[in-house]
């Protein structure tokens, strides 16, 4: 955690929320907690990983740069940002922009075991910030030729860290799951909802 968060405010008001993302599935996790942003705002950043920085690293590193980023946008709000990134042991998965760079992706993840992690920061309007890096380890069925054929097929692939999206057809290649599953699908909600308390905001 960086720096102490502000007392709550007096009058009640609730402060105003920036996600930091322009990510879908991210907007909805917030809604199953009864958080709806004021504003969405995905900011430019490089996300390529720095020679030899690990994957722990590299996600609390761009939550962080997206918060300092959407914060000088929105300056006198409270800013959301959070980064997954997908390892099996060092190695870095990309977000999966071919089908071959999914096909790879599910080729190594077969099998194995492999860690989600993700790093979330809050930023107050005073630079104030707070954090968390939460991570869960998700275990893969062998999958067959067959399997990986189809589920390149499905489009779910596209954009997603690793090549897949546990809250969609890849669920059923999951045969174990330690730690939080709204982490892998990108945003866990436990810490999310203790970071923005601890900032004021009003869950309800």
């Amino acid at each position: 955690m960086s720096g102490e968060p502000p007392e709550p405010s007096r009058s009640g008001a609730r402060p105003k929320l920036v996600l930091a993302s322009a990510s879908a599935r991210r907007l909805a996790l917030l809604a199953q907690i009864g958080v709806t942003p004021d504003a969405v705002f995905s900011p430019e950043l490089d996300e390529t990983p720095k020679r030899g920085e690990l994957p722990r690293a590299l996600a609390l590193r761009l939550a962080r740069a997206k918060a300092a980023a959407v914060s000088e946008a929105f300056p006198d709000a409270l800013i959301l940002a959070a980064d997954t990134v997908v390892a099996c042991g060092r190695r870095i998965l990309p977000k999966a922009e071919s089908a071959a760079e999914a096909k790879a992706a599910l080729d190594l993840l077969s099998g194995r075991r492999h860690r989600v992690y993700t790093g979330v920061v809050v930023r107050a309007p005073d630079r104030k910030t707070a954090e968390r890096l939460v991570t869960s380890i998700v275990a893969f069925a062998r999958l067959t030729e067959q399997d990986k054929a189809r589920y390149l097929e499905s489009g779910e692939w596209q954009g997603k860290a690793g090549g897949y999206a546990i809250q969609g057809r890849a669920e059923r290649f999951v045969r174990f799951l330690s730690g939080s599953y709204s982490n892998v699908v990108g945003l866990p909600l436990f810490e999310t909802a203790q970071l923005l308390r601890g900032f004021g905001y009003p869950l309800p």
